[in-house]
């Protein structure tokens, strides 16, 4: 399926230059490294990211590297070099963070490939991979507001450019316009103590379904909604696992596919510079698993919404 959807990707991108192609692969150019901003250890975000890695070394025979905590341009500059002494011909900045970066440095390395996530900067070796997330912020939404009990529904997120932030407005007043749709942004990713103290400020607006839409303290917030006896909408990956009785279902980044889909692309040399979009119709976004907490008929409901937007395009409220 992802091969098939390489074609329509190229809607997406915006080139550099009229006649813009991607870089090949060379043969003393190999090796795939990757930089990440935390830990691959999180459970969510930087541990996809490794996943992906993983697949390309296994799928693609690739040797791989990766540095953990690379959190400025002085990092990224000194990582870039690292590689470069290995043969790293492709070099995937794990989050939004990178484009900056690779920015700075990506026209002293023109025979490297710089690819990062969820961002609108690019250069003539350089590529941001974005997740569609409006839709998935949709869907968690839809299931928050048919599981809501007190009428109040809320996001904990990182930043409020998040798309499926505005997606979860939309998909929870789609299901009740009544219903009370709180925010609250933690502007960091990683924050915990920050996203447990909104957390605690939600729960007291009578919040009772939540959405913690933050890579690095998704998981402590679903652990206290589970003490709490309330419910969540796991992030980036399956939470379903952390809590059963807690986590109504997720929304599924497959960051690991959209790692091999680009490697693959460069491989080729398909990989051009510029922004490519990605989501639900090209496999890389899902609903993870549902909970038994859900009603079949509400369960039905939501999945039904989601195929008809992979055939579509459409969401139920377009």
């Amino acid at each position: 399926m992802l091969k098939l959807k390489q074609l329509t990707a190229f809607l997406f991108i915006f080139f550099i230059a009229a006649g813009c192609s991607g870089l090949q692969m060379e043969d003393n150019k190999q090796n795939v490294g990757m930089l990440v901003e935390s830990t691959i250890n999180d459970m969510t975000w930087g541990q996809k990211g490794y996943m992906g890695l993983l697949l390309i070394k296994d799928q693609l025979n690739k040797d791989v590297f990766f540095e953990e905590n690379v959190r400025s341009q002085l990092d990224v500059n000194q990582q870039v070099q690292s590689f470069a002494e290995k043969h790293v011909g492709l070099i995937f900045g794990h989050g939004s963070i990178y484009g900056r970066y690779f920015l700075d440095i990506h026209k002293a390395y023109p025979d490297t490939h710089f690819v990062y996530f969820n961002g609108n900067q690019y250069g003539s070796n350089m590529t941001s991979l974005n997740f569609d997330s409006h839709p998935m912020g949709f869907f968690a939404g839809m299931t928050a507001a048919e599981m809501s009990e007190t009428g109040h529904v809320g996001v904990i997120a990182a930043h409020e450019w998040q798309p499926e932030v505005g997606g979860f407005y939309e998909g929870a007043k789609y299901v009740d316009p009544d219903i009370q749709v709180h925010f609250q942004y933690v502007y960091d990713w990683n924050d915990e103590n920050r996203a447990l103290e909104l957390y605690d400020i939600m729960k007291e607006q009578q919040v009772d379904v939540f959405y913690p839409a933050g890579d690095g303290y998704s998981v402590p917030v679903i652990e206290k909604i589970k003490e709490d006896g309330l419910y969540a909408i796991g992030f980036v990956t399956d939470q379903y696992e952390l809590a059963p009785e807690a986590v109504l279902t997720s929304t599924v980044q497959h960051v690991d596919r959209l790692y091999l889909l680009a490697a693959q692309m460069y491989q080729d040399g398909n990989l051009p510079a510029g922004i490519l979009s990605f989501g639900f119709q090209d496999g890389v976004i899902s609903m993870g698993t549902y909970s038994e907490e859900i009603p079949e008929m509400t369960k039905r409901k939501i999945e039904d919404a989601v195929n008809d937007y992979i055939e579509t395009g459409r969401l139920p409220n377009e």
